[in-house]
């Protein structure tokens, strides 16, 4: 070869097997044929086992670390809520003693007070514990499945509530289980009583794209509503006993085009993710001593006028000369 002519191919000693081109075609295909059959006969999966097995240690030891700074942090995190939850729990242990030093005072003047005004005792209502199984079907409603029914002794309008107040009220029962319709239901209402106030007044349900809010209807702008107030059963519709928490007032709207408040409630008790209620028996109105002691009277003053009927009907068919012998046997 000349030395004045450029030869570009590489001599002989630096030539390695194929090209480069047909290593590239050949590996691509074997990749291919390498996914195909691991993603259809699982092919790869034992080497990858082995492979896992053997890097397990050395993930264990990279993760140490990142595990060691969570733990920390979330200890930290928990030190520090139990800490607030003590807190918290001491300062309402406080105000319950508190309030148990008064109890008995109050129960004393509460009973000498009824006596006084010859008061009828409140009325003591029975109970059941059940258990939430789950929520109804029906989109258009708020509604859940006890696992108590009418073998338990379920009357259908029991009133239903949790440890933290009024849940809603049994609306059908079965044999093993009941339904329980939720106050934020739309369809449900309750009669309630501002217990600052004194006011009475009637609670809705919501919509549910209200996110479980109660309404208080028909207050006139100028009553005294503020926010925080409790609202509790007043008892008058002979379903729900008296005092029992329902909700409280978390926003009032007064406007001047409209003659009532549009006022807006959260209910006090869970209504999502309750396990467990107390399913309480209807009220029923008492008679009063009086309709009881005039329900007698009334009977036999009926009877008497029953049996005066025929002889004075009697005294006035007879003739003129039979009356005196009636009035003598009258008077004998």
């Amino acid at each position: 070869m000349p030395l004045e002519t450029l030869d570009r191919t590489p001599p002989p000693f630096f030539k390695q097997g194929p090209s480069a081109l047909s290593r590239l075609v050949f590996f691509s295909a074997l990749a291919l044929f390498l996914m195909v059959a691991d993603a259809r006969f699982h092919v790869a999966q034992p080497l990858r086992a082995a492979i896992a097995t053997v890097l397990y240690p050395a993930q264990w030891l990279a993760l140490q670390p990142v595990q060691m700074i969570e733990n920390l942090t979330g200890y930290l995190t928990e030190l520090k809520t139990a800490r607030k939850t003590e807190e918290a729990a001491r300062m309402k242990l406080a105000e319950q003693s508190q309030r148990a030093g008064q109890v008995e005072q109050l129960l004393l003047e509460n009973e000498r007070l009824r006596q006084l005004l010859a008061l009828r005792d409140r009325v003591q209502v029975s109970s059941v514990a059940a258990q939430v199984l789950y929520d109804a079907t029906d989109p258009f409603s708020r509604r859940v499945v006890i696992d108590k029914g009418q073998l338990q002794g379920i009357a259908p309008g029991s009133p239903v509530m949790d440890e933290w107040g009024v849940l809603g009220q049994i609306t059908r029962v079965y044999p093993f289980v009941s339904e329980i319709t939720l106050l934020i239901d739309r369809d449900q209402v309750i009669p309630v009583m501002n217990a600052r106030t004194g006011t009475r007044s009637v609670v809705y349900g919501m919509p549910a794209s209200h996110g479980g809010m109660l309404e208080l209807r028909y207050v006139s702008v100028t009553e005294d509503v503020r926010e925080d107030d409790l609202l509790t059963t007043s008892g008058v519709d002979g379903v729900y006993p008296p005092g029992l928490p329902v909700a409280r007032v978390t926003s009032v709207d007064r406007q001047s085009d409209s003659s009532f408040a549009r006022i807006q409630c959260t209910p006090l008790s869970k209504m999502q993710g309750v396990t467990h209620v107390m399913v309480l028996s209807p009220v029923e109105p008492a008679q009063t001593p009086s309709s009881d002691a005039s329900a007698p009277a009334a009977k036999s003053a009926a009877q008497g006028a029953s049996a005066s009927a025929p002889a004075a009907s009697a005294a006035s068919a007879a003739p003129q000369g039979a009356r005196p012998s009636t009035s003598r046997g009258a008077r004998r």
